[in-house]
């Protein structure tokens, strides 16, 4: 099914997306439409133009294909599926994820993977492409955030405060340096061979989806950032 997105409003195009019989939907000018695929399984959908806030929020198994930029709170609270973005990405990208993939080919902006969380099997993922902005994964409970900086000339590729509140999961960053405003609530050290194995198939994954070199990807070294307890407001409480 082909949809032109030219002129409708958010809600006739997603009742036209989750009317439709067919799993593949290629929808065409979007400009600015929220909620796209909002709750939506076993579809494959693909996008050219800009989806508005929200696109694929509680996500539950549909993959998105974006050709363009997508704005604040792209996959939130998903619970499966895969968002692929051929470019950059708003604030809030991934909050509360709770499964499936995310993969920016450009930079994404503040509170990416804030308050992402895994469950068993369940183990969300975020991959950019460029730079984050402030607040990466602030308060992530779990999943894994990889931040690549193609475009950062090996300086740590986020803004300030990482992994604030952190307390599960991991954030890799790919550069010389980390950053400089680094809470000492977190753990850190320089990812070794198995790391980097760990990570080759997501990393594989993103060159082919963007055509990058893997090569220059494993040019520079990348961290792990992690949480140094489970609960890192103890300090903060008394108890009787």
């Amino acid at each position: 099914m082909k949809i032109d997105a030219q002129g409708l409003s958010f809600q006739e195009l997603n009742r036209q997306v989750k009317q439709s019989a067919d799993r593949k939907i290629k929808i065409q000018n979007c400009c600015g439409q929220r909620y796209i695929a909002s709750g939506l399984a076993d579809k494959e959908l693909s996008i050219v133009g800009v989806p508005g806030n929200a696109l694929g929020a509680y996500l539950d198994g549909t993959d998105i294909y974006v050709q363009g930029n997508v704005q604040d709170a792209t996959g939130d609270t998903m619970n499966a599926g895969n968002i692929y973005v051929n470019g950059m990405a708003g604030d809030a990208t991934g909050y509360a994820m709770r499964g499936g993939s995310i993969f920016i080919h450009g930079d994404t902006g503040y509170r990416t993977g804030i308050h992402m969380k895994e469950y068993q099997e369940k183990k969300p993922l975020i991959v950019v492409g460029g730079a984050a902005g402030s607040f990466l994964g602030e308060y992530q409970a779990g999943g894994t955030i990889i931040v690549l900086g193609l475009q950062s000339d090996g300086q740590a590729p986020v803004g300030n405060f990482c992994g604030m509140g952190m307390h599960g999961g991991k954030i890799y960053l790919r550069g010389d340096s980390l950053p400089a405003d680094l809470s000492d609530r977190l753990l850190h050290r320089v990812a070794g061979l198995e790391d980097l194995q760990e990570i080759e198939p997501v990393l594989k994954q993103f060159c082919e989806l963007f055509h990058e070199s893997m090569q220059t990807i494993l040019e520079k070294p990348f961290y792990i950032i992690t949480p140094n307890s489970k609960n890192p407001y103890k300090q903060l409480y008394t108890t009787n």
